[in-house]
């Protein structure tokens, strides 16, 4: 299983970059505490705005941390999620 991570803390990563994940993912799940919102990208493609609406943050940046595993991209945090995709 192949795991990207930005190392850069003081990254700044917006729309863009968020664009540019969702390209070849089949999956986003954005989490938010207890709040999970799953999107299959391969069967029911929500629209753009909609989706980035969910991942980036009050200041326009993709909400931390921000995980790519495989074609998973995890927007958020939820220990539970964590457990089932990473394992």
């Amino acid at each position: 299983m192949q795991i990207a991570v930005e190392t850069k803390a003081s990254a700044k990563l917006g729309a863009a970059k968020a664009r540019e994940l969702v390209k070849s993912a089949a999956q986003v799940i954005v989490m938010k505490g207890r709040k999970v919102d799953v999107f299959d990208l391969e069967r029911d493609k929500p629209a753009e705005k909609e989706l980035l609406a969910v991942m980036l943050g009050s200041t326009g940046n993709l909400r931390a941390p921000t995980i790519v595993c495989g074609k998973t991209v995890l927007v958020g945090f939820n220990q539970e999620v964590y457990d089932e995709v990473l394992g």
